[in-house]
């Protein structure tokens, strides 16, 4: 059986002392093993990091953009290959991977603009003969912590900008479906980059710890759940390393009685059960303001929810796969029965869908919930899976109120034909990502990604101009060359410009 290895310093390391199972999903079968990084073996990716970092530091910034303007290449030239990966260890139909490709190699291009992002700020004669200006240096050696659910676009949302500004890197991949994130390294390596500028150990808690406490890791960027992503971020924090952690999420979509319910609903189906829901933008709730929107979004939902497939990712003509794992599958299951017991109404049930040929996959089809409350568990824990809650309310105020009321803040949306009601709403609601008539409000790779309250942990969003600040620090130096016929003499008064 195959076996997953690491890239520590260019070479593939197989530390075969601990293994774990990789399945496919679509089938419930074990494909492949695994390795689990020692503590020894992560701690010689960073020892390669640091031993990389002093040359690569002073690499010109349009050499390292040139090396991300070949990765880039390589990248789209191996686009199926990586799509088939994703789906043989995530499920993702590969029409939606190599849609989840498409926005990582947008972030390669915003990298390759390393020599425009990093240019700093000049100004001259801020005094008599004094010059200042500043510039952002790289921090050393940095770290990514990357979930199941996107194992090509996160990873890229990380490395490609903390590289380009001159750090070596340490990739911490989700173990369940680590072949595409390992490839995806390997091509960096063949697009030119030094060997131990980019690192990969796959691995548990150990990896993750040994990464949190070692002194020679500057800085840790993470995506997963929230307890975790607090784990990350107050372990982070209290070894002295920058941080960002992003957590879990609890997606909203206000309907209003105005909205095109037609468009509504079809933006809502690829929202709520593309990539089987297990994104952290992913939209989970609608909150429909009025009994008429409701009825109305409830009828036309359950009608469209008939034509929608579940099934294998090689088949281009289903719409969403399984979910990761057996384990996960109970668990989404165990959340529609929670919602069923205490009284919601089951109005499309996935809970046993049949997948000709696959009937051990670890499927979950597409589910709508109506009449959820608050209280309910469904409502107030993160499903990750593919099922549409739908909370009746009887005023927009409300619909805002119960969204600022939860505890995530990562992403939200209005279906509205109002200007006024959609100015509104995106000024005063407390989320952090916000689409009118848009329901993934995902930035664009020149904007940055991040949600408010307990869906992130750290001052900066990923990716974006707010990569550029969280790879680099600022440094200011203020110049002066006297001439001797302008030396001035001692001064113990606080300099200014008066």
């Amino acid at each position: 059986m195959n076996t997953v290895g690491h890239l520590i310093n260019g070479q593939i390391v197989n530390d075969a002392a601990r293994l774990q199972d990789v399945y496919n999903p679509s089938t419930g079968e074990v494909s492949k093993q695994v390795a689990l990084a020692s503590k020894a073996t992560v701690e010689q990716a960073i020892t390669a990091a640091a031993a990389a970092f002093p040359e690569w530091r002073n690499t010109p910034p349009m050499k390292r953009a040139r090396v991300m303007f070949r990765f880039k290449e390589l990248l789209e030239q191996n686009a199926e290959r990586i799509a088939q990966m994703i789906g043989e260890e995530h499920g993702k139909i590969s029409h939606d991977a190599l849609g989840e490709l498409q926005r990582g190699i947008e972030n390669v291009e915003y990298a390759c603009c390393a020599p425009e992002l990093l240019k700093g700020e000049h100004s001259k004669n801020v005094g008599p003969n004094i010059d200042s200006w500043s510039e952002f240096q790289p921090l050393g050696v940095v770290a990514g912590i990357t979930p199941f659910n996107f194992p090509a676009m996160v990873p890229l949302w990380m490395f490609p900008m903390a590289i380009v500004c001159g750090n070596c890197f340490i990739l911490k991949p989700s173990e369940r479906d680590p072949s595409s994130t390992l490839f995806i390294a390997q091509l960096l390596q063949e697009a030119g980059l030094p060997d131990g500028v980019m690192n990969v150990v796959n691995g548990d808690k150990e990896a993750v710890d040994t990464l949190l406490s070692d002194e020679r890791i500057q800085a840790v960027s993470f995506v997963g759940s929230t307890p975790i992503a607090e784990y990350i971020y107050k372990t982070a924090s209290a070894n002295g390393k920058r941080c960002q952690a992003l957590g879990g999420a609890k997606n909203h979509a206000i309907v209003m009685p105005d909205a095109d319910m037609d468009n509504a609903v079809n933006q809502l189906l690829g929202a709520a059960f593309g990539s089987s829901g297990e994104r952290c933008m992913a939209l989970s709730v609608a909150v429909a303001v009025g009994d008429a929107a409701a009825d109305a979004l409830i009828e036309k939902m359950q009608a469209a929810m008939q034509a929608l497939k579940v099934g294998v990712y090689s088949e281009k003509s289903n719409d969403f796969g399984p979910v990761i794992t057996k384990a996960h599958q109970q668990k989404v299951v165990g959340y529609i029965n929670s919602a069923e017991e205490q009284g919601a109404t089951i109005v499309v049930d996935g809970r046993n869908p049949q997948v000709a040929g696959y009937e051990n996959g670890f499927f979950v089809g597409g589910t709508l919930i109506d009449n959820v409350q608050p209280e309910m568990l469904s409502y107030k824990e993160e499903i990750f899976g593919p099922v549409l809650q739908v909370v009746r309310v009887n005023s927009m105020q409300e619909a805002m109120n119960l969204i600022d009321a939860h505890e995530y803040g990562n992403g939200t949306c209005i279906f509205t034909r109002d200007g006024e009601a959609a100015r509104y709403f995106s000024d005063n609601i407390k989320v952090g990502m916000v689409g009118i008539n848009v329901p993934l409000p995902v930035p664009v790779a020149y904007h940055s990604f991040g949600g408010w309250k307990r869906s992130l942990f750290g001052d900066l969003h990923a990716y974006g101009p707010d990569a550029v600040r969280f790879y680099t620090r600022r440094k200011t130096i203020t110049q002066r060359w006297p001439s001797a016929s302008m030396r001035e003499g001692v001064s113990f008064s606080m300099p200014t410009m008066k």
